[in-house]
């Protein structure tokens, strides 16, 4: 009789959690939906939203033309590839944070765990020292973060003991092998030139975004990000163990590697394009779990639509708080760091994955 009246509950209490997964999803969906439009209407040129949705939808439908030129210019050029990049860099990092943490169990783990933003950090700044070109910094950015994370998985599985343990210890030294090198850079660096543009490189921004920035990191982020949401099911299995996961035809070692691949193709391309913007993959993530639980089937997407939403409100907030724009990365920095304090020192929980 025990047994009979507790699977009802059993089943009722998931059919609970997939329904409040699904519906706060929606919301979070709804929720970017709106950041997206108003962020068009925010900062130094006026744009009012009813013009906004008029200009993005005379791309596709014959509308006729009842806003300025320049309004078409300043929402087409200049705000759509900023907003766009900002919700990929923004969604990408977080889902790439949400995926760190499910595949290596730990809860302080973030898309620079296994060294791809220092590495991207050393492109950067060679190029900027070479006298490269905007194309350049941003290719050589990408180059050294997929190198930086290629090396960290070859000294993690050479070394003897527990692979994850070996991968995270790796990507330790990596990160602190190649922020020395960036140091270099700018000790050696020209102060008057190439120091101001490494150091605001490295600070994080979405200012000047242009198309070829945005089709630049558009392809491999959203490999990376399909990817991980097709694999969210299989992530759950990784909380179990490697062993009880074997035991259920998947090979945790392989899911993991998969799991690693496509979150550093996400990080490795956002930092190659935006500089280097923390927290956003770390505290985004801890949040949604709050939001949708830990199950990575709603974790995931959650995390995207999160991630965006949150990037993009704090570029708008970088580009109107100041007549000089503020690098993003001090925001998310002053944003991020007291929030994940008040997420420690709640009564009711730990961080977990």
């Amino acid at each position: 009789m025990t047994e009979h009246s507790e699977k009802p509950d059993i089943l009722e209490i998931s059919l609970r959690l997939r329904r409040r997964g699904r519906g706060r999803i929606v919301l979070l969906a709804a929720g970017l939906a709106a950041v997206f439009l108003v962020s068009f209407s925010l900062g130094k040129y006026p744009a009012s939203v009813e013009d906004v949705v008029k200009i993005l939808l005379s791309r596709v439908l014959p509308i006729t033309q009842s806003w300025s030129n320049e309004t078409a210019g300043v929402v087409l050029r200049l705000r759509l590839p900023r907003i766009l990049l900002g919700c990929l860099v923004g969604g990408g990092l977080s889902a790439a944070g949400a995926a760190y943490q499910s595949a290596f169990q730990n809860a302080m783990a973030s898309p620079d765990l296994l060294g791809a933003t220092a590495g991207s950090a050393f492109g950067a700044a060679m190029a900027i020292l070479l006298g490269g070109s905007s194309g350049m910094i941003t290719t050589s950015a990408f180059a050294f973060g997929l190198l930086t994370v290629g090396l960290t998985c070859l000294v993690g599985s050479r070394a003897q003991g527990n692979r994850v343990v070996n991968f995270i210890l790796a990507g330790i030294m990596m990160t602190s092998l190649f922020t020395a090198g960036t140091s270099y850079i700018k000790l050696i660096a020209d102060p008057t030139d190439q120091l101001p543009a490494i150091t605001y490189w490295l600070m994080g921004s979405l200012n000047s975004t242009r198309l070829h920035d945005l089709a630049f990191a558009a392809v491999p982020m959203s490999v990376g990000i399909l990817t991980l949401l097709l694999l969210r099911w299989r992530m759950n299995l990784l909380t179990l163990g490697d062993d009880a996961a074997r035991s259920m035809g998947v090979n945790a070692d392989a899911l993991r590697l998969g799991v690693t691949i496509s979150a550093t193709l996400i990080t490795a391309s956002a930092v190659s394009v935006s500089g280097m913007i923390g927290w956003v993959g770390l505290v985004i993530p801890h949040l949604c779990r709050r939001l949708v639980g830990a199950d990575n089937r709603y974790l995931l997407p959650a995390s995207v639509l999160l991630g965006a939403a949150f990037l993009v409100l704090v570029d708008d907030a970088a580009r109107c708080l100041s007549t000089s724009e503020i690098p993003i990365g001090i925001l998310t920095a002053v944003i991020g760091a007291p929030f994940f304090l008040y997420l420690i020192l709640r009564k009711e929980g730990a961080l977990c994955c």
